[in-house]
């Protein structure tokens, strides 16, 4: 008799959120539970330690599936086959149809041709461009900073004349004027004159049926620190100014936004970016909706990701990697369409081809090896994923709606509150890096004490800032990185004639002396000191006998709490007026030290890159 099928673990009782609270708080034994588990956003989220599926039944869409309206779930029914990108700077148009070729043939079926000089656009070089592409197979985009419509007339004389189907070609014209305004603080021409223009390219290219038009560049957003709120709400604004103003012109709204890409960056909150993709299809289905648009078709997001560059550092650069693949996990597993994948050197030098390789494979391992194209909207139904999303979505909405109350992006960029609002948002993140919060492995925590930048030159490039002086319209919006101020730091001690010695002198009790040392030594290993570590000294004699003898710059006394009183000051009287005293910890006896003449103290909340300063100018380092 065949055996009755039985639920799983049907023979447990059921058990109530109430009883796993009360567990939880019974483990706690006191402790406040929202102190101790709950967890505070950069977006203002208020995140439990677990959810249950009474926290999302009630959810809309919840039970839709993938494929169906409003796109929560993604597009596509079997599976998630994104486009796989790899960008092409073009400054010789052979070179760079010669490289498209060779990354056709490892496995890109997305190219990214980023024209830098725009002068020399003309139907020759496009020809050149994309000798030997075969359209149908390969996502073609163009980057340009001027002459859009001289690209499109181009490609279309080229398809016609190749006799290659409008309908299976597949890419973009990546235009933005808001984007370009944003960044630069300045367009070369009117808005109106601007949007004219883009209302021209549909009049040239609408029988493009996919071919995008326009992007909307919300990496900008998060580049500039932006949480995924705001990157998200800005780019929805950024989207409807250009609904607005092509519809103002005539344009039908099902063709307008057939025609509007959006390209978002992505950082290292791993789930907080799967739940964005998510959110941002159902949002941008609703806002088209607005529009009058009916054809449900129409109202699909297509969504290009970039790995961003606030989370990517200069010194133990592989660590990059690390980033670029959760993040290249995250916007598969949120349902991009199309991803690019930077190489991790790229914020600080030109990629060779190692690192572009390393880039794209990333991408087809994931494909190839993982799978992880074979399943539509994995996170459905998860209760995390399914509630950040729900989160994500109605503060963007809110925030979109703000904007769009003060009159929409353009008003609002403006009068400069968008750049405001993002510059909260990146004071926040810069200061939980500052006071190592948020982690950066290999520069803000465990850094190769042996590592020097292998171009200091090149690299201290990357800091030089605008001046900040005109002529702008608006304050235009910086490329920022998380760890700038503190790779700063690092740099000058690096290529100082010699770098300060850092001496180690862990004292007493055995398990705080150590673990203090190694704290110690991380913490001034990230500004680039030299550090000379020591195990336990057997007294505080001993270790007073080997600083005087090494000569440093600094002595961090490390022990505990209770043994400070009597060995700090024994320190600071036989080598204070040799080298520097740091205390590591934050001793109840403090206050009496400091009045013996121990200034200096470091701790788990110490501001790293403030600290830092103190003992660059206190070692000559850098100057008042």
């Amino acid at each position: 008799m065949q055996e009755q099928k039985r639920k799983l673990f049907e023979e447990f009782s059921p058990v109530t959120t109430q009883e796993w609270l009360e567990k939880i708080k019974s483990d706690l034994k006191g402790a406040d539970f929202n102190k101790k588990l709950i967890w505070k956003t950069y977006e203002g989220f208020e995140l439990k330690p677990f959810y249950r599926y009474e926290d999302i039944r009630d959810f809309p869409h919840i039970c839709s599936l993938p494929g169906d309206f409003p796109w929560l779930r993604g597009w596509q029914t079997a599976g998630n086959n994104w486009l796989v990108r790899q960008n092409i700077e073009v400054n010789d148009y052979t070179l760079a149809n010669t490289k498209a070729l060779q990354l056709i043939e490892k496995g890109v079926n997305s190219l990214g041709f980023i024209i830098n000089d725009s002068l020399t656009i003309n139907y020759s070089g496009i020809k050149l461009l994309l000798d030997g592409l075969i359209p149908g197979t390969t996502e073609i985009n163009i980057v340009t900073e001027g002459r859009a419509l001289e690209a499109v007339r181009a490609l279309i004389r080229f398809i016609e004349e190749k006799n290659i189907d409008p309908q299976s070609l597949r890419g973009a014209f990546e235009v933005d004027p808001l984007g370009r305004y944003m960044t630069n603080g300045i367009l070369c021409v009117s808005f109106e004159e601007g949007f004219n223009y883009l209302a021209r390219l549909f009049d040239i290219a609408g029988h493009l049926k996919y071919f995008r038009l326009i992007q909307v560049n919300a990496s900008f957003f998060s580049n500039s620190g932006a949480d995924v709120v705001t990157e998200l709400a800005f780019g929805l604004s950024v989207g409807n100014e250009y609904m607005a103003a092509l519809t103002a012109r005539n344009v039908v709204p099902e063709e307008a936004a057939s025609k509007i890409r959006f390209s978002f960056g992505l950082g290292s909150n791993y789930f907080f970016e799967i739940a964005k993709l998510r959110a941002a299809r159902m949002l941008w289905s609703l806002i088209l909706s607005a529009y009058g648009v009916r054809d449900n078709n129409a109202t699909r997001m297509e969504i290009h990701c970039v790995t961003g560059r606030w989370n990517k550092t200069i010194y133990d650069p592989y660590v990059n990697l690390l980033r670029t693949q959760t993040e290249a996990m995250s916007a598969t597993l949120g349902g991009t369409d199309s991803l690019t994948v930077e190489p991790y050197d790229i914020i600080f030098k030109k990629p060779n081809d190692f690192s572009e390789r390393i880039a794209r494979n990333q991408q087809l391992l994931l494909k190839e090896e993982a799978h992880f194209g074979k399943v539509a909207d994995p996170g459905g139904g998860s209760y995390y994923i399914e509630t950040l999303t729900k989160l994500i979505a109605e503060n963007a909405w809110k925030l979109f709606t703000d904007t769009e109350d003060r009159g929409g992006f353009l008003t609002s960029l403006k009068e400069g509150i968008i750049q405001k609002r993002i510059k909260d948002c990146a004071s926040q993140r810069l200061k939980s890096v500052a006071e190592r919060k948020e982690v950066y492995i290999g520069t803000t925590q465990y850094p190769d004490f042996q590592e020097i930048v292998s171009s200091p030159d090149e690299v201290e490039s990357l800091f030089l800032k605008s001046s900040g002086e005109g002529p702008f319209e608006v304050e235009p919006l910086p490329v920022l990185r998380a760890t700038e101020e503190i790779e700063k730091l690092r740099l000058i001690a690096d290529r100082a004639p010699r770098k300060p010695e850092v001496f180690l002198l862990p004292v007493g009790n055995l398990a705080m002396a150590m673990a203090r040392a190694q704290f110690s030594g991380n913490f001034f290993g990230c500004g680039g000191y030299k550090i000379i570590d020591n195990p336990a000294f057997e007294n505080i004699e001993l270790g007073i006998n080997a600083v005087l003898k090494a000569e440093p710059d600094m002595v961090v006394l490390c022990s505990s709490d209770e043994e400070y009183s009597v060995l700090a000051p024994e320190l600071f009287n036989r080598v204070g007026s040799k080298a520097i005293i740091v205390i590591a910890g934050n001793p109840p006896c403090m206050e009496e030290l400091k009045t013996s003449g121990i200034q200096f103290f470091i701790s788990i909340r110490s501001n790293l890159v403030e600290t830092l300063k103190i003992f660059h100018r206190l070692t000559g380092l850098i100057s008042d």
